[in-house]
């Protein structure tokens, strides 16, 4: 399976996000919770880069594991304007690989733990299909899966509605 070959902390925790965002994680929740556990309790991220300790920090958040705030609220706040700052202006200068473009713009507009999950995953299915790194059988699987939850749905509305 693919959470196997992804041994890479980093990799593993891209693949969990991905998982995530293309609505499909909920197949996987025992898998996700013993590589989440692995790297919660292992101590190898002292040489991570920004990206990689946001991207942990903000899904073992999610799962409910305790990580202490390091940076104080006031230099995350900075943060963010300058990064939000620093965005925009590469977009203007539109030196971005497209692909990166469009999930920098669609990041600005409303933060992902703002937006709703079925709407982002359909929106998230159609970015990673076209990505270089893109994988055929997860992004089938993932077709299939929000097709399957998308008839339930209208079947479910179709009963209500009688």
């Amino acid at each position: 399976m693919m959470i196997e070959k992804a041994t890479e902390p980093l990799d593993q925790l891209e693949l969990i996000d991905n998982l995530q965002r293309l609505g499909v994680s909920y197949h996987f929740e025992d898998e996700i919770k013993r590589i989440l556990e692995n790297i919660y309790s292992n101590n190898k991220w002292q040489k991570e880069d920004l990206y990689a300790a946001a991207l942990r920090f903000r899904l073992l958040r999610q799962h409910g594991y305790d990580v202490p705030q390091v940076v104080g609220e006031s230099i995350l706040e900075r943060a963010r304007e300058f990064t939000t700052k620093l965005l925009k202006e590469k977009l203007d200068e539109q030196k971005m690989d497209q692909n990166v473009d469009v999930l920098v713009h669609h990041a600005l507009k409303l933060p992902l733990h703002w937006r709703m999950l079925r709407l982002e995953a359909r929106w998230f299915i159609d970015l990673y299909e076209k990505r270089p790194d893109m994988n055929l059988v997860l992004l089938e699987f993932v077709k299939l899966d929000f097709n399957i939850v998308q008839a339930t749905h209208q079947s479910d509305l179709r009963f209500v509605s009688k």
